[in-house]
């Protein structure tokens, strides 16, 4: 990390700035940002003991609508406040907001919220991490699995999951890419949107990798790579991807959980650059059936603990990629039928898991090929990676990264070998390791019935989370949806 200081030191240097108020985040359970903005002189009080926030953020969807099958929090409990704890190394400043302090918090088991006051950026490195990666991975290093983090939590998760590695002496980098598609914001509109027609995208036609749609709206896309980078958020690359209105960005990589924070981070960095610019970008995994779907993919490796050897590389080896790394992919590829969830956490997600968008059907891999779930991308000692392909950008970037991590890591503690063979060609046409779950309910039962999960995350955490996957199919199961009233209205 650059210039790493004190939770007193970053407390100090706030103070000297005259800070008048600070921004606080968590993340629920769907991804969602989550928070407040409080006095400094508050931040100040609250920084190293916590503070109480309403736990009702874990007993709630997307929408606020309370959860009636859940039982860490409810009607049942009052809400109670829960400990949230500020990590000073997420610390930045929200160029956007005139230069806000922002930190993010987890949640911790009550009576165990001292001891957050680890190293963190200072005032004057604003972004706190905009450099890239490596071995100088930016803020939010990563937490051992010693803290007493609330299991509901996704961060705390990706926290214990992280500790793991650490404890089998492996550093976990990581980076997401996202895909999402930009509308033109109506302010003006009378009633909220409902259908696709009551978008304009941003720009017209299929035109991915284009310079001249980047260019057209080079103010928005510029301030994206821009102030992303000053809220240390730094992408390696943007540019248009095939779809009306529709961009690509990749995350420049770092350590597991300053990765997953960026990723948290940019979703909801890039919703607020837009609206700046009079624009709604929206992170769903299927917009329309007509157009390709919007993945955010997962890159991953694991390097030694001091972080300078990249443990899936072995010059020695044919294909260049380490008995290990063989071990890691073997590891997701049998966890993957029963997490799935954990990348594909909506409805929607399974509408972009179909033949020939771009997206996995099977429980495949291979090396350099888009169709399948797994994409290994054996290069050089720095660079070789697994690309886990599956993720949707309507992904919790925590859960989806503690899925990544604490799947592989399955493979590599039992030593699997990888016994499935490398795709050629299609990965739509390889069916023969099986295919994935093909909606929201076949996949949370799959978790549901296997031990498999509550093994990864623990049963506190794949409890609640299965129960919350069950309450977003049951709201879908009782909508009458407008495919229905075209094909039945008149002719039944």
């Amino acid at each position: 990390m650059s210039n790493p200081v004190s939770l007193s030191v970053l407390l100090q240097q706030l103070a000297e700035r005259q800070t008048e108020k600070v921004r606080l985040a968590i993340a629920d359970v769907d991804g969602v940002l989550r928070g407040k903005v409080i006095s400094f002189d508050k931040f100040r009080s609250i920084a190293e003991k916590g503070f109480g926030f309403c736990d009702v953020v874990f007993g709630w969807d997307a929408a606020d609508q309370a959860y009636d099958n859940a039982t860490f929090t409810g009607w049942h409990t009052g809400y109670p406040d829960a400990v949230a704890v500020v990590d000073p190394a997420t610390f930045r400043l929200v160029p956007w907001e005139n230069g806000l302090p922002m930190l993010l918090a987890d949640f911790r088991v009550a009576g165990e919220a001292g001891g957050s006051a680890g190293s963190g950026a200072g005032v004057g490195e604003a972004a706190a991490a905009s450099a890239a990666g490596g071995g100088e991975a930016a803020a939010g290093s990563a937490a051992g699995g010693g803290e007493a983090v609330l299991p509901v939590c996704p961060r705390g998760l990706l926290k214990k999951v992280i500790g793991e590695a650490a404890g089998l002496g492996y550093k976990a980098f990581f980076s997401q890419e996202f895909e999402w598609f930009n509308f033109i914001a109506n302010p003006a509109a009378a009633a909220p949107i409902r259908t696709l027609a009551d978008l304009q995208p941003l720009s017209k036609g299929m035109f991915g990798y284009s310079i001249l749609r980047a260019s057209q709206n080079s103010d928005y896309f510029n301030d994206l790579f821009d102030s992303l980078k000053k809220f240390g958020v730094p992408l390696e690359g943007l540019h248009t991807e095939t779809g009306p209105g529709v961009y690509e960005a990749a995350i420049t990589y770092a350590d597991a959980l300053e990765a997953a924070d960026r990723a948290v981070l940019f979703k909801t960095g890039v919703k607020e650059i837009a609206h700046r610019h009079g624009v709604l970008p929206t992170f769903m995994a299927k917009i329309s059936e007509d157009l390709p779907g919007c993945s955010g993919h997962v890159h991953q490796s694991l390097w030694s603990a001091d972080g300078k050897a990249n443990l899936f590389y072995d010059g020695a080896a044919s294909n260049k990629m380490s008995a290990l790394m063989e071990s890691y992919i073997a590891g997701q590829l049998h966890c993957l039928p029963y997490i799935l969830p954990m990348y594909a956490p909506t409805v929607n997600s399974y509408k972009r898991l179909v033949e020939g968008a771009w997206a996995p059907t099977t429980l495949t891999w291979a090396v350099d090929n888009r169709t399948t779930a797994l994409r290994a991308l054996p290069g050089g000692a720095a660079s070789t990676r697994l690309e886990t392909r599956v993720v949707g950008s309507d992904s919790n970037p925590y859960l989806a990264m503690a899925a990544c991590l604490a799947s592989g890591l399955y493979g590599v503690k039992n030593k699997l070998k990888l016994t499935t063979f490398a795709t050629v060609g299609s990965g739509y046409a390889n069916k023969a390791n099986g295919v994935l779950p093909r909606n929201l309910w076949e996949a949370t039962q799959a978790m549901k019935a296997s031990p498999l999960a509550a093994e990864l995350f623990g049963a506190d955490f794949t409890d609640h989370f299965i129960r919350t996957r069950e309450w977003e199919w049951r709201q879908f199961s009782r909508v009458v949806t407008d495919w229905e009233v075209k094909r039945y209205l008149e002719i039944i």
